[in-house]
């Protein structure tokens, strides 16, 4: 089950974020369980692997010399 980031939306009051864990098929909250207070989600960019030195594979490329071939001309 996936832990979502919430923060407070009230201007007047200091931000204040928690986490809670929710079904992907559960409506985000509105409102803070504990508290009340209004509520949004925070979109964040998550985690990925991060592989030192890069990888070797038929899908990434070689080491160095770019994951996405000859000619796409970011390289």
């Amino acid at each position: 089950m996936p832990t979502y980031i919430y923060e407070t939306t009230d201007t007047k009051k200091p931000i204040r974020r928690f986490e809670v864990k929710q079904s992907m098929k559960d409506d985000p909250l509105r409102v803070d369980p504990e508290t009340g207070e209004a509520v949004r989600r925070v979109i964040s960019g998550g985690y990925g692997v991060h592989v030192p030195g890069g990888s070797v594979g038929p899908s990434v490329g070689t080491v160095g010399g770019g994951g996405c071939g000859s000619g796409c001309g970011c390289h």
